[in-house]
């Protein structure tokens, strides 16, 4: 899959897309690996992702620091036949967060749309990531004036953006931006897209909900009034 960024008085400027999940944090406030947590649609919430994002039929990167990740990954590709669009990707220390997660998946697949996706989004359906890539039907200028959006789509659930589930160019602009910043000692996501510029996508609240603790995780159980099959 290809996401053109051409727009009126710009260049074509065309870059395949990659899904990229991330499941490396340590889970310290939940007190366990929320990626082998179960789900009530797959396995576990890290199948669930993995499942979710091999719909799109795109290059897909799991990005981890857990080995039992990894492995989980790997059996599931196998078994289900698209092993060969899996990248399991260990990551390498240091582990500071997820702007630095980001710069090293730049550097790792320059020149592509990087699908950010985080684990920890166990109700996030089709229709929201039909949605998200929807918005690159618009331009994704590569220019540096104020307002133009910088190429950068995040969600947002109507109070506050969700960085975490975004499309993000590894263009040589974004790119050597990102590796100044986090060279400079930038750990911020949220700092560092407010200063490089972006779009928000609404995205309904219950479906990119996330949790970081036990009482937050059973909420998520609460099912969503919408079906997360409809778009």
């Amino acid at each position: 899959m290809t996401v053109s960024t051409v727009a009126p008085g710009f260049s074509p400027h065309p870059l395949p897309l990659r899904a990229c999940l991330l499941s490396g944090g340590s889970s310290q406030r939940m007190g366990q690996d929320k990626g082998l947590l179960p789900h009530p649609d797959a396995g576990s919430w890290l199948e669930y992702g993995l499942e979710l994002l091999e719909e799109l039929r795109t290059p897909l990167t799991l990005f981890t620091g857990h080995t039992s990740h990894l492995s989980t990954a790997v059996a599931l590709a196998k078994r289900h036949g698209w092993l060969e669009r899996l990248e399991p990707l260990r990551e390498a220390p240091p582990h500071e967060g997820p702007l630095l997660a980001l710069a090293k998946l730049m550097r790792h697949h320059p020149d592509q749309i990087l699908l950010l996706c985080p684990v920890d989004m166990p109700w996030l359906d089709r229709g929201s990531l039909r949605t998200l890539l929807a918005s690159t039907t618009t331009a994704i200028r590569d220019t540096t004036l104020p307002g133009a959006g910088a190429g950068i789509r995040i969600a947002h659930d109507g109070q506050r953006h969700q960085p975490l589930l975004g499309l993000y160019p590894s263009d040589a602009r974004h790119r050597d931006a990102l590796l100044a910043a986090t060279a400079s000692g930038e750990r911020s996501l949220q700092r560092w897209i407010a200063a490089m510029g972006h779009q928000d996508v609404g995205l309904a609240p219950a479906a990119i909900a996330n949790a970081n603790t036990p009482a937050a995780a059973a909420r998520l159980w609460q099912k969503p009034e919408w079906d997360p099959e409809e778009p």
